[in-house]
């Protein structure tokens, strides 16, 4: 039996808690998943159009398969990673209840807020990075461009799906921020002290998971993840009051 929200728990307590969440997570991204299957051939056609559209070979020869089962590998990846963008909202509410018993009555009411707004930073991030796959592509292209470009069909989706979800994990850094602020981790006027180091830690992060490595697409990226900082720091100050 779960202890009252009200009261401290113990260490097993926390890791039942743990437990708890992290099993209803995986329930609600399988459940997401098969969903996503139904559509998953759609949603295979969409991440591969960036690269589709860069390719110098007709589409039916720019993907190579290389093992019997890679395709069905290839739908089933297709199809969980389908599943994590539609149970996002399941995910950060579990995240959100299991931190919750840290926070005070007053910011626990900010549950639906945060989460809110955590699920649309990271689909914003999501849909940033699918904007920018083209150009990562005309970059990887281009450096050899005496050789006839060919993926391998599991690799390419591979790095199609970690790059997306980098980038919407990348977008929903200032929800962590503003809740480590909430559990009076981090002040107002660190965050403010911390500007030189912030964009310093952003311009660094940018460059990591952005492969082309242009100044373009590298301020592209640090501008908005900046001014999530700066908005971060505006509503410690005024909405925390710490």
């Amino acid at each position: 039996m779960m202890a009252d929200e009200d009261q401290p728990q113990s260490l097993l307590g926390h890791l039942n808690e743990l437990r708890s969440r992290i099993v209803k997570i995986a329930l609600g991204v399988v459940a997401a998943s098969l969903l996503a299957l139904i559509f998953a051939n759609g949603l295979k056609d969409v991440l591969a159009a960036p690269y589709l559209d860069v390719c110098s070979a007709p589409p039916e020869e720019c993907f190579q398969l290389l093992a019997p089962a890679e395709s069905f590998s290839v739908l089933m990846r297709v199809a969980v990673f389908g599943g994590l963008i539609l149970a996002s909202p399941v995910v950060l509410y579990q995240i959100w209840a299991f931190v919750s018993p840290a926070l005070t009555s007053r910011e626990r009411k900010w549950a639906i807020p945060v989460i809110s707004v955590s699920v649309c930073l990271f689909l914003l991030g999501v849909a940033f990075g699918y904007w920018s796959l083209p150009r990562a592509f005309r970059f990887f292209l281009e450096i050899f461009d005496d050789v006839e470009s060919r993926f391998r069909l599991a690799e390419y989706f591979s790095f199609v799906i970690r790059f997306l979800l980098a980038f919407g994990v990348s977008f929903m850094y200032p929800v962590f921020l503003f809740g480590a602020s909430a559990a009076g981790l981090i002040s107002s006027r660190q965050l403010a002290t911390g500007r030189r180091w912030a964009v310093l830690a952003i311009v660094v992060v940018a460059a990591a998971i952005t492969p082309t490595g242009d100044v373009l697409t590298l301020t592209l990226l640090s501008a908005p993840l900046y001014l999530f900082y700066e908005i971060t720091y505006w509503l410690v100050r005024l909405v925390l009051r710490k």
